[in-house]
């Protein structure tokens, strides 16, 4: 079976809020993983569209990210979970 690992990066600069989910979690596609609060105050949520176990964490709470920080890696489970 082919294994596809892919880095999950942030899309924004700020602080790590909030983190959902822990090392070896499956998480599902457009599950809520992160909440990033911005330069400007906003709180942005990260979320991807593969679903797999989380393989490594980068970041925890409170640690300062910059765009393209990556946040974890996702073993992706090569699953078709697509909804409406």
């Amino acid at each position: 079976m082919l294994v596809k690992e892919e880095d999950i990066y942030s899309p924004y600069s700020g602080t790590v809020e909030q983190v959902f989910t822990k090392e070896s979690n499956h998480v599902y596609e457009w599950e809520k993983l992160f909440l990033i609060k911005t330069h400007n105050g906003r709180i942005e949520e990260i979320s991807i569209g593969v679903s797999g176990y989380i393989t490594s964490l980068k970041v925890k709470e409170g640690q300062k990210v910059h765009t393209k920080t990556v946040l974890a890696t996702i073993q992706d489970d090569l699953l078709i979970t697509g909804s409406d």
